[in-house]
């Protein structure tokens, strides 16, 4: 057991709370719904960027390069300016979803460089430009862009010219769970001396002005110790901490409240206000701290003047051994000692986690995919009741609210560290995408991606009626149903990992899934049918309509990836049901159940839909969906979309040797493939092994999979150099045109970013290549292999006359998403296109983003350049199936 394994282990017995500090600030808390108490739920505009800095937040805190306590009481970061800003930098910027030419988009460059599970070592980088940040350039340019146009960036103004920035480092060391050794270095990369300014900030979370009845929490300077500065930190829920500091000339005090008379035009109760720090480094208002050195937010300044080439380093520790004469120096040769320590250790851990044999770039990629999704970790705090009735002592919230935004999730009470799809343009849960996180997460902490998928399910997130809650812009939007999928991966993983399994908590979250399933059946099968609808289902602008709004036609849709999700759902607790049957008979009886209900959504499908029409169109080989209008018409949009490839991903093999040992199951089983001919037909019993019939589960049978593949592995179609495009390239010449009441509804080959304005235009289904659905089609793949064996061979590429057999296709697209992020033959990377600085500069060609989507041509990185959630997948992918 390696010295990070035997943490994790302290920490699930709860021995030793090595997570209890760890990166759980936001990069972004302003602009977001929980801070927004505006009448109609325009967030972005109720709580900017520019307020960010005088108003103090509700909900939550955020920070650059940060660390808090789980519960986001007491918080660190660092403040930057370089003498020229007129902003203290004190937190990332970016633009809102309404400034944006593609959405909201982070305009920043920083790095996750490295992180354990238990945050015993953690490294970030931001990169600071010394000339003015741009801010009304970024924001004027791009509001001059439209949706065709490319987005401006911060490359793209010239402040990197020269290399006139500062590379700032962070790192942090745990020597006790709540002994953290802090080291800032800056490094001045351009070819003149430059001027810094750091002020690493600590301070509380303002609950007080909200009505919690916490008591009021205080930092004040304390004596110095051993010439160190130090700062007495009290009223955190875990004791009492101190903060010291080294070589602190300047300590600044004042309080995390609102500057009421920038932000509403009268004065504050006290002069000492959230913004007192920008207005004393940048105006020079010695007034704005406070002289006592005491309240709720401090900082040390630091003013340096670095030559070019040249590194300034501050030291720090927050701990909660309280600095009493006779205790060890804090800054002496074991403090440099630890951080050498703890990064040896981070070493030894991966190199126990991940093949040798990759190489270094291999293995660059993956520490950063898993340091970036370590990273993302943030404390989120929403308690929707409160924050739809108002806080005591507060002004109430608009009447408006009662019937708006979450009004129907009053129940809903989070208060726990989660795993975010990125910090910054996402700073929220997302039902979907947390369930692939935790598929890469269990790769390193199989306890925390457990967590993660039961917190979904406690009866603080999920509906009382079932439902999962979607995102924070609106809980009750519908995502693919995923999460028993998750669990199923998750529990596999930790089997292989640690060598045991942990029933109970398959046990656990089969039983609330259970719910969640009969939710899916009771409000997306309205006809009992087993065609589902569903809306949207995460896949944003991929239909010819807004799919989670009224059809402008009028009627329905019969959803293929509606109906084929369900069927994955079946099928992953089909799986856990047997898994749970092997000790416990009572789930015969369940597994028996989610056997014929996916052959009831499989016959369903392929034979007739609500109206007689089945979303398979047996001319064009592919699945559609189907549109039902009111006089009665009904037909395809015959759109090739990951919509009518994702039936592939329903797909199980029930082994002879596991069905033995199943008795009532295999009698029920035995029973309906008996009596039920025309359903029986759906089930695959081709194959057979040593113990008997082998029996495949499927939405399509070979012939359909075929024909699908034939389109999927078509390089004029879905098959791109970096994985499967969402939207098949056919479409670039041939787009899908309805026309409907004198509107022309379209949908074209689009690879880059979305050219409509449809779900905000901040991500784009139609063309780019996506890492959650490509992960679940190499994996079905995978399976399909695992039935016909290695003599079932499809030609791939189409029309290349090569034969290949699935396993090898699953490699090969395998392969082609990994490839975005390593060196190709001529050291450049597809994830960072032309951007010559990414992909010349040694200060920046392995420094790598794991963007939210891909350039279904170039592979180029789009959308959110920090969602590490899902895309950090290609740790997975690079683990079990290489370069």
């Amino acid at each position: 057991m390696t010295a990070e394994e035997q943490r994790l282990d302290e920490s699930h017995q709860r021995t030793k709370h090595w997570k209890r500090w760890g990166p759980y600030l936001a990069e972004r808390q302003w602009g977001t719904v929980r801070e927004d108490y505006s009448p109609n739920g325009t967030a972005w505009e109720y709580f900017p960027h520019d307020m960010a800095r005088s108003r103090a937040y509700r909900w939550g805190e955020d920070g650059i390069g940060g660390i808090s306590d789980r519960h986001q009481r007491l918080c660190f970061a660092l403040a930057l300016w370089n003498g020229r800003d007129h902003i203290l930098k004190e937190r990332l910027f970016g633009l809102t979803g309404n400034e944006g030419n593609h959405g909201e988009d982070v305009k920043e460059y920083y790095f996750y460089l490295e992180s354990t599970p238990t945050h015993s070592y953690m490294k970030f980088l931001y990169k600071y430009p010394q000339a003015d940040f741009p801010y009304d350039q970024l924001v004027a340019e791009n509001r001059k862009r439209g949706k065709r146009d490319p987005e401006f960036e911060l490359m793209d103004t010239g402040v990197f010219k020269d290399n006139r920035y500062f590379d700032v480092f962070m790192e942090y060391a745990k020597a006790e769970p709540e002994d953290i050794l802090i080291k800032i270095t800056a490094w001045n990369r351009g070819p003149e001396e430059a001027q810094l300014d750091l002020l690493p900030t600590l301070w509380f979370r303002n609950v007080w002005s909200f009505g919690e009845k916490h008591g009021h929490p205080k930092l004040g300077r304390a004596e110095d110790f051993m010439g160190a500065g130090v700062v007495a930190a009290e009223g955190s829920r875990y004791g009492k901490h101190w903060l010291l500091i080294e070589n602190a000339s300047e300590l600044l005090f004042t309080e995390n409240e609102t500057n009421f008379k920038r932000v509403f035009g009268f004065a504050s109760a006290s002069p000492y206000v959230k913004d007192s720090f920008h207005e004393y480094v940048i105006r020079g208002a010695k007034d704005a701290v406070n002289p006592a050195q005491k309240g709720t937010k401090c900082a040390a300044h630091y003013r340096f003047k670095i030559a070019p080439g040249a590194s300034a380093t501050i030291r720090l520790r927050l701990t909660n051994v309280e600095p009493v004469q006779g205790a060890l120096n804090p800054f002496d040769g074991e403090f440099e000692k630890m951080f050498d320590l703890r990064r040896g250790e981070a070493d030894q851990f991966y190199a126990r986690r991940f093949p040798q044999e990759r190489s270094e770039d291999a293995h660059s990629v993956m520490r950063q995919a898993l340091a970036g999704m370590l990273w993302s970790k943030q404390s989120y705090h929403y308690d929707v009741r409160t924050w739809l009735e108002g806080d005591p002592g507060q002004p109430p919230p608009p009447p408006e609210r009662k019937k708006g935004r979450n009004h129907d999730w009053a129940h809903l009470y989070n208060a726990d560290v989660l795993s975010m799809p990125d910090k910054w343009e996402y700073p929220w849960f997302a039902a979907w995408d947390l369930a692939f996180h935790t598929v890469a997460l269990s790769l390193v902490d199989p306890d925390f991606a457990k967590e993660q998928l039961i917190l979904l399910l406690r009866e603080w997130y999920m509906h009382p009626n079932g439902q999962l809650p979607a995102y924070e812009w609106a809980f009750g939007d519908v995502n693919p149903p995923v999460h028993a999928w998750a669990a199923w991966r998750v529990y596999k993983i930790e089997k292989r990992i640690r060598g045991r399994a942990d029933r109970g908590f398959l046990e656990r979250v089969f039983h609330k899934l259970l719910l969640n399933f009969t939710w899916w059946v009771n409000r997306k099968d309205p006809d009992g049918m087993n065609v589902f609808q569903g809306g949207f289902l995460g896949l944003d602008n991929i239909g010819v309509f807004d799919r989670s709004q009224p059809l402008p036609t009028g009627g329905h849709l019969e959803q293929s990836d509606g109906t084929s999700w369900m069927g994955m759902y079946c099928l992953n607790m089909l799986a856990i049901s047997l898994e749970l049957a092997r000790d416990d008979p009572a789930y015969e009886d369940v597994a028996s159940k989610f056997f014929e209900h996916f052959v009831y959504i499989a016959d369903a499908i392929n034979s007739h839909g609500i109206d007689g029409v089945s979303l398979w169109d047996e001319e064009d080989g592919f699945f559609y969906d189907a549109i039902h209008l009111p006089n009665g018409d009904q037909h395809y949009l015959k759109v090739r979309s990951m919509v009518g490839l994702i039936p592939l991903f329903a797909v199980e093999t029930l082994e002879p040797e596991l069905i033995a040992r199943l008795p009532g199951f295999q009698r029920r089983m035995q029973w309906f493939l008996d009596n039920m001919p025309g359903f029986a037909s759906r089930v695959d019993s081709s194959q057979t092994s040593p113990n008997g019939v082998r029996r495949l589960l499927s939405l399509v049978d070979s012939k359909q999979m075929v024909r699908m593949l034939a389109y999927m592995v078509n390089k004029e179609e879905f098959l791109s150099p970096h994985g499967i495009r969402a939207l098949s390239k056919y479409h670039a010449k041939h787009p899908y045109i309805l026309p409907v009441n004198g509107n022309e509804y379209r949908v074209d080959y689009e690879p880059g970013e979305s050219q409509s304005g449809l779900f905000g235009g901040n991500s784009n289904w139609r063309g780019p290549v996506w890492f959650p659905v490509n992960f679940l089609m190499i994996e079905s793949l995978q399976k399909f292999h695992h039935y016909f064996g290695d003599d079932f061979h499809v030609e791939f590429p189409t029309g290349s006359g090569q034969q290949k057999s699935l396993w090898e296709v699953s490699a090969e697209l395998s392969r082609s998403l990994t490839h975005i992020f390593l060196r190709d033959e001529n050291g450049r990377r597809p994830v960072h296109g032309a951007d010559e600085k990414f992909q010349s500069d040694p200060l920046w060609r392995d420094l790598i983003l794991f963007y939210e989507y891909f350039h279904g041509d170039t592979g180029a990185g789009l959308g959110a350049s920090h969602q590490t959630g899902w895309t950090g997948l290609v740790s997975k992918l690079l683990e079990q199936t290489g370069e």
